[in-house]
């Protein structure tokens, strides 16, 4: 799964994490990569939200800090029920002043098979310069891992035609296009009418997509995406 979780406010201007955590437990997501995550920060009165995730979810979860804000720490997080064997986070260059954007890199013994699973939350200017900068970083680090089979989650911020999305469909599956129905829209989750969270895979034959969808909730801004895969 991914899910860009809104700092744990959904469309009721509540926050509430309980709920996620149920949507998250009720999809049966083995990992999920949330964006917009708070640790320590003011505006939702300095919560440890990886620490109550993992603790609702039953799951360990890895936090990177990608930008200090209200006091405390916001960024991705990874929740997993399977082994972790390392992980990383990684800033990405900035082009122009803004908030600081990272891609969080996990490895996973997954039945004894190490998978890598990164998460991101790139740039949303209308101007897609950083994204597309962005996209070369993450071309570069997914050489690192060797043919690892690797899943790429993350709210990318762009839709399926644009440049930046056309550019990764170069290096990794788009995995809606492969086993998703219909449009696959996440955004605004009361009325979405765009794509622009999405779950990649490597082009290696090792990770096989078997169906895609989107659960519907009012927990977060974003509707999550959810995809099942099958490691061979």
């Amino acid at each position: 799964m991914t899910y860009n979780i809104h700092h744990g406010e959904g469309l009721d201007g509540k926050i509430d994490l309980l709920r996620i955590a149920e949507l998250i437990k009720r999809e049966g997501a083995d990992i999920v990569a949330l964006q917009e995550v708070d640790k320590g920060v003011e505006r939702t009165a300095r919560r440890d939200f990886p620490a109550e995730l993992a603790a609702l979810t039953g799951m360990t979860c890895i936090f990177s800090n990608n930008y200090h804000y209200q006091g405390g720490e916001y960024g991705n997080a990874v929740l997993t029920r399977f082994p972790v064997v390392r992980w990383t986070n990684h800033h990405f260059k900035m082009l122009r002043p803004g908030e600081q954007r990272g891609i969080l890199q996990v490895v996973l013994d997954i039945h004894g098979r190490e998978v890598v699973f990164m998460n991101t939350h790139i740039d949303y200017r209308p101007d897609d310069s950083e994204r597309w900068s962005n996209v070369a970083e993450i071309e570069e680090l997914a050489r690192l891992y060797g043919g690892r089979p690797l899943i790429l989650g993350g709210d990318f911020n762009d839709t399926p035609e644009s440049r930046v999305c056309r550019r990764l469909s170069e290096t990794f599956q788009d995995t809606w296009k492969l086993v998703g129905e219909g449009d696959g829209f996440t955004l605004p989750a009361g009325n979405p009418r765009k794509r622009i969270d999405f779950i990649w895979i490597s082009r290696k034959p090792a990770l096989i997509p078997l169906k895609a969808w989107v659960p519907r909730s009012d927990a977060s801004d974003h509707l999550p995406v959810v995809v099942e895969l099958q490691l061979k």
